[in-house]
């Protein structure tokens, strides 16, 4: 499956951003729309911390663990996600880039590395859901690094 770009610029710094996406919990609250029923092991932040989600998109829903597999302050964290049984494989990253205006561009990449077959053949339309689904998720997002930085600042 080809990978899967999303952006959004937001008013935090480059430091704000990866403070609040380094900790795996965090992701529950920008995420829960289609990631539910979060289990957590591993350090509560950065390498090795992982959480294993039901992901409901598309019409399906499977269990997904997610895992921080490199994390370089404060630009980008990787996160590998493997679902169906070890038959799907993805990475998805985030990408903190500052903006000379101020703030932060975060991206997020979901690239596929190892899909099951069903996967293949319905490639432009698991695509066209991802980046729906991704959009939605960098809105939210920029939501709550709204709440967390108000809220750490006070």
């Amino acid at each position: 499956m080809q990978s899967v770009t999303v952006s959004i610029d937001v008013p935090q710094t480059p430091e704000q951003v990866y403070d609040f996406l380094d900790v795996m919990a965090h992701h529950e609250r920008f995420t829960n729309h289609y990631l539910t029923d979060w289990r957590y092991s591993g350090p509560d932040r950065g390498v090795g911390s992982c959480a294993t989600v039901t992901a409901a998109l598309g019409g399906t829903k499977t269990d997904v663990t997610i895992e921080v597999v490199e994390a370089d302050a404060p630009r980008r964290i990787v996160e590998r996600n493997v679902s169906a049984a070890g038959r799907r494989l993805a990475h998805g990253v985030y990408a903190i880039e500052p903006l000379r205006t101020g703030g932060s561009r975060l991206s997020f990449t979901y690239a596929g590395a190892r899909a099951p077959l069903a996967d293949r053949l319905l490639a432009p339309v698991v695509r066209a859901t991802m980046q729906r689904a991704n959009r939605t998720v960098m809105r939210r997002l920029a939501a709550e690094l709204v709440c967390h930085v108000s809220a750490a600042g006070s």
